[in-house]
């Protein structure tokens, strides 16, 4: 059984074209969303369905603003969310392409997937 779904915030410490101190991401559950500020403003989200009972979060959609694109910040997004599915030991149905096409270039993620 996963773990309730609660707030998380951290900043972000992968690989990125953008100094980590610049980036914050949260799990904004109140929205059903992951959200990634850079300098203090949203910038992108990663929307999800989460059903605790199951144990499975649906990622649904990845969106970052085109003004912000090119940076790696989609990736970092979708790697937080992934990262955290597997803390709070939920499997991902990756119905959003992008996050859809992170998990086959980083295949260590590919366990997380509900068949």
């Amino acid at each position: 059984m996963g773990r309730p779904c609660i707030r998380r915030s951290r900043r972000w410490t992968g690989r990125s074209h953008v100094p980590n101190e610049r980036v914050t991401i949260a799990d904004r559950h109140d929205r059903r969303r992951y959200e990634i500020e850079l300098d203090g403003e949203l910038v992108g989200m990663l929307t999800y369905k989460l059903d605790a009972a199951a144990g499975v979060i649906t990622h649904r959609h990845t969106e970052i603003d085109p003004a912000s694109g090119g940076q790696g910040l989609g990736s970092q997004l979708v790697r937080f969310a992934l990262d955290d599915a597997r803390a709070r030991d939920f499997a991902v149905r990756p119905l959003c392409p992008f996050v859809a096409a992170f998990i086959d270039r980083h295949p260590e993620y590919s366990d997380l997937v509900k068949r």
